[in-house]
């Protein structure tokens, strides 16, 4: 399974729509600061399934479903999904690491920060940042499943884009 994931889009609807074409995922996931951008993804390729979160600039522009932290299986490995800032990981990801090994989870996505980051924990727990969607020409992150573990994790700019056919 391919899951193409954004964050902190902050309107850079181009890119994230270049990004859905090209790339053709399975499930897109949206870590918030423009949370309305996703609902617009979500609506434009309806067969693709949207998951996502609301970040810290979506305090006044968001439905009274949306959350700010979510955890469950997509692809079948447990995905923590959170923009960030409740685990103010512009301090460090120490809380972000913490509230994922909680939860059981495989992976821990999140944003806020606009710089891309994607390692593993020692202890297996993979963390990842696609940066910024809307900012420095956009970029994006890739998962890579096989239904039971993450396969691949990578980013996506708008360099890459333009290389593909």
């Amino acid at each position: 399974m391919t899951i193409l994931i954004f964050s902190d889009s902050h309107s850079g609807m181009q890119f994230m729509r270049r990004c859905v074409e090209k790339i053709k995922p399975d499930a897109m996931i949206h870590l918030g600061d423009h949370y309305d951008d996703g609902e617009t993804l979500a609506e434009e390729f309806p067969h693709i399934p949207m998951h996502q979160v609301a970040g810290n600039c979506d305090k006044y522009r968001t439905p009274p479903h949306a959350r700010e932290m979510l955890c469950y299986p997509i692809g079948g490995v447990t995905v923590y999904m959170t923009h960030g800032h409740r685990e103010h990981v512009k301090m460090g990801i120490g809380g972000l690491v913490a509230e994922a090994r909680r939860y059981n989870a495989q992976i821990a996505l999140y944003g806020h920060t606009h710089r891309m980051d994607c390692h593993q924990e020692t202890d297996g727990l993979w963390v990842f940042n696609p940066g910024s969607a809307g900012y420095n020409g956009g970029s994006a992150g890739i998962l890579k499943t096989d239904g039971e573990k993450i396969t691949a994790c990578y980013f996506v700019t708008q360099e890459d884009l333009e290389e593909m056919k």
